[in-house]
């Protein structure tokens, strides 16, 4: 060839590793400049005018030839059919490759694995001897670079066959020696490195295991270094059984596993919401109970009356009887300070000597430590469940992941290989379908159809939701005037047996209307967004909780104005002595009304609409778990548990047990009823929105009441312990006044609880650095994702720009061939000529 370009000259060689895109990059230009320039050097004058863009080339001999061919290629071999047709639509795979084409894939860092194992045992013998130096002068290895693909670039690959085998095993065999000498940890590491079979790697690996049991069976190990060695084996078992056993407490995992593996990811969250509000319950349990409910059993104070009377068992249901003068609720606890022997009566005077406990002031700051923690572990939660379900993850690169990588090969129990298989599979069909997700174009008249259509949907659901929070405002209105009749009638009416029944009984009017309510709205949801026809289940799952959530949070707001707007304020029309029992027990009520009516919704929604679906209308399909409406189900019983802890202090108690029964109840009838969605989807920020209407709309709601309660509401002077005081707030204020009489030096506290407890101004600061830390994490995230598209749009640039050169070099080459012919007869003419 008349510009043949010596390949391996021209590279740089001391590229180490092929991840240095500039070599190939110049390689490229190189040769495209070089046979560019044979061009104008080759051509003859008289057909420079008719052939500008065309090489000249010596012709191809008979060798070269069939070396060009495409089936003589050692990578995967393309089949030519016989026919003339051709076969092949891709501009990248060519009947015929030039020689420099050849020369330039088996360059890229795509091809150069496999191709000479020689190469690189010989670039990783002289990795392992520059590491053995470096142990020997700094024995860390901490910040050793993992290399990718090694280039063999630099490395002459023609040589003799004989001679090549020989010298291959001769790298192999001092790379066998170096890696013996070198630790285990390093060892490791160096074959996870390279870039060789497994087969390859296994056989390195039993190679150096075999020479160094050889040597060790000729060396005789010492005493202390066989102690030392059973000491590590053992304390490595130990360790490994610890972390297995620690892996084995974590609650429920074989079952959300289970119901993962079967169901997706959609369903998946729900009980992983579930488990997270049963963590939350669990503190606020620990809390109330260690700092305000074993103090006061312990030390119980005497003149508490604890003689009621049963009304028919229905104090299980209303909260009432047994229960209105126990530890259940907030009128049950003194305001004395407590101590060992007796208690001090006086709040504001001090105790005498001995252990003393001052029950006001440990009822404040647990009510305000424990929303203050379940903030910051709400805004941690948040913040971490944002960094990891918006990161940039392509469906694609994810479904090769999964494809590949995603199998633990050290699962040996039959069970567990099926539960990692359906979890797998489940996995790949929601990846899958992402991926072949498409965005249908619409005729302009079915868009302006379909805007239509889910405007009139949301006026119904909007309207229908204005409709029950009035019907609920006028119903406990009503009830509450009754109340109020009731109480204010003679006493002789109100003493007969019937007359408590019928009283208890109608306490339960409100949370039956209201839980009635949260039932039945959500299936009619469900049929207007069966009108609406909405082709992705995820847009579905964040429609139907956008308007389950505007139900919850307008009934639980006209539910919240009934009791601090109507009995908190004015408790003497319904002649309550302590108007907090009285919520606490509206709390409990409510809560146990959500729990009857979610039992009753599982047993006809679910199990007796599958045996009528089966059974009735013979349809083999069962339904399919309302994800979005079960999920608001949970934080409605959620509010409900943060407004009542202020209230009714073990109310957390009960929101345990309906969690847990809740759990296993879902759980069988999902596997039973259930069947997964029609369309697999991936729910990959489903937990990251479960968690942030969890700390918003649920969370700050209870606590702007509660706040709003300890620092403006009256407290009752019959009961609890804050009797006597102006506001449940002034409890703080009054053990700072007393500290500063009795020291004059802490005189201080009373400035610092002036300006940072009793100003609300610190309170909106502290929730607006929240507020900022959110906003910044979420900006900062942003601007990883769009970083993050950048670099994936520059690699798919740089992935075309590798095609466009290889086509350019192709067409070259097939420029060469079609001049060739000519420049021979146009030789042969002069040759006749002369």
């Amino acid at each position: 060839m008349a510009g043949r370009v010596n390949f391996y000259s021209d590279l740089v060689t001391d590229i180490e590793s092929p991840a240095d895109e500039d070599g190939v990059h110049d390689s490229f230009s190189q040769l495209i400049e070089e046979q560019c320039h044979d061009l104008h050097d080759d051509f003859q004058p008289d057909f420079h005018d008719d052939f500008h863009d065309v090489i000249e080339m010596n012709s191809l001999d008979p060798e070269e030839e069939s070396r060009d061919d495409i089936m003589h290629l050692e990578g995967p071999a393309y089949h030519r059919s016989d026919s003339e047709v051709p076969q092949q639509t891709d501009h990248l795979i060519g009947d015929r490759w030039s020689s420099d084409t050849l020369k330039v894939l088996s360059s890229m860092p795509s091809r150069t694995i496999g191709r000479s194992r020689g190469a690189i045992i010989s670039q990783y013998y002289n990795r392992t001897m520059q590491l053995r130096r470096r142990r020997q002068s700094r024995p860390s290895i901490q910040h050793f670079p993992r290399s990718a693909r090694p280039s063999i670039r630099g490395y002459r690959v023609e040589t003799d066959g004989a001679d090549f085998e020989e010298e291959e095993d001769n790298k192999r065999e001092r790379l066998v020696n170096n890696l013996q000498n070198l630790s285990a940890n390093d060892r490791v590491r160096m074959l996870r490195a390279m870039p060789l079979s497994l087969a390859e790697k296994k056989e390195l690996r039993m190679l150096v295991l075999n020479k160094a049991e050889h040597s060790l069976s000729q060396s005789q190990i010492p005493c202390c270094s066989q102690l030392k060695y059973y000491i590590i084996i053992a304390v490595r078992h130990g360790w490994y059984g610890w972390m297995s056993f620690l892996s084995s407490l974590q609650l429920w995992q074989t079952a959300l596993k289970c119901v993962g593996g079967r169901f997706g990811t959609g369903v998946l969250s729900y009980f992983i919401f579930l488990r997270t509000l049963l963590f939350f319950n669990v503190f606020l349990f620990l809390v109330t109970g260690l700092f305000l409910v074993v103090p006061q059993a312990v030390l119980p104070d005497p003149d508490q009356n604890t003689s009621f009377r049963s009304t028919w068992g229905l104090e299980v249901l209303t909260g009432a009887g047994y229960f209105s003068e126990s530890l259940l609720y907030y009128g049950y606890y003194s305001n004395h300070t407590l101590q060992r022997n007796s208690s001090c009566y006086e709040s504001m005077s001090p105790c005498g000597s001995g252990l003393s406990y001052n029950m006001p002031l440990f009822y404040f700051f647990t009510i305000g430590a424990v929303f203050f923690v379940t903030c910051i572990i709400l805004v941690y939660s948040m913040s971490k469940s944002f960094g990891q379900s918006f990161c940039i993850d392509k469906s694609k690169g994810l479904l090769a992941i999964k494809v590949f990588s995603s199998w633990d090969f050290k699962v040996s129990k039959k069970s567990s290989v099926r539960l990692q298989r359906a979890n797998i599979s489940t996995q790949l069909k929601e990846l899958v379908a992402e991926v072949n997700r498409q965005e249908l174009k619409s005729p302009v008249l079915q868009r302006l159809w379909r805007l239509f259509v889910h405007m009139l949907a949301w006026l119904m659901c909007l309207g229908s939701t204005v409709g029950c929070m009035l019907a609920v405002y006028y119903f406990s209105e009503h009830m509450h005037n009754k109340d109020v009749k009731i109480r204010s009638g003679s006493p002789s009416n109100t003493s007969s047996s019937d007359s408590l029944l019928l009283k208890e009984a109608s306490l339960l009017a409100v949370p039956v209307v209201v839980s009635s309510i949260n039932l039945l709205l959500p299936g009619f949801f469900n049929a207007v967004a069966w009108m609406e026809e909405y082709d992705s289940p995820s847009v579905l799952n964040y429609v139907s909780i956008s308007r389950n959530l505007l139900l919850k949070a307008s009934v639980l707001g006209v539910l919240c104005y009934h009791w601090l707007g109507r009995v908190a304020s004015k408790p003497e029309r319904l002649g309550l002595q302590c108007w907090e029992s009285f919520v606490g027990q509206e709390l409990y009520r409510f809560l146990v009304m959500d729990f009857i009516f979610m039992l009753l919704d599982t047993f006809f929604g679910e199990f007796l609409w599958r045996l009528f679906s089966q059974k009735a209308l013979k349809r083999k399909r069962k339904p399919v778990f309302d994800i979005a409406r079960n999920v608001l189900e949970l934080i409605y019983g959620q509010t409900l548990a943060w407004l009542g802890v202020l209230f009714s202090p073990l109310l957390p108690v009960v929101q345990i047990i309906k969690l847990l029964f809740l759990f296993y109840m879902k759980k069988v009838s999902l596997m039973m009823n259930c069947q997964a969605s029609g369309k697999p989807w991936r729910a990959s920020q489903m937990t990251t929105i479960f968690i942030t209407l969890l700390c918003f709309p649920s969370f700050l709601g209870a606590a702007v009441c509660v706040t709003y309660t300890m620092w403006t509401m009256k407290p009752s002077d019959g009961c609890g312990p804050f009797r006597g005081l102006k506001t449940m707030f002034q409890a703080g204020k009054r053990w700072v006044q007393q500290l500063a009489e009795v020291n004059p030096k802490l005189s201080w506290l009373v400035s610092a609880h002036t300006y940072l407890v009793e100003n609300p101004f610190f309170l909106f600061l502290c929730a607006g650095i929240f507020l900022i830390v959110i906003y910044f994490h979420s900006q900062v995230v942003d601007g990883q994702r769009k970083i993050i598209e950048l670099l994936q749009e520059q690699i798919e640039n740089e992935g075309e720009d590798k095609k466009f050169l290889i086509t350019r070099l192709q067409d070259i080459h097939e420029r060469k061939r079609v001049v060739s012919p000519r420049r021979v007869r146009g030789a042969s003419e002069d040759f006749s000529y002369s």
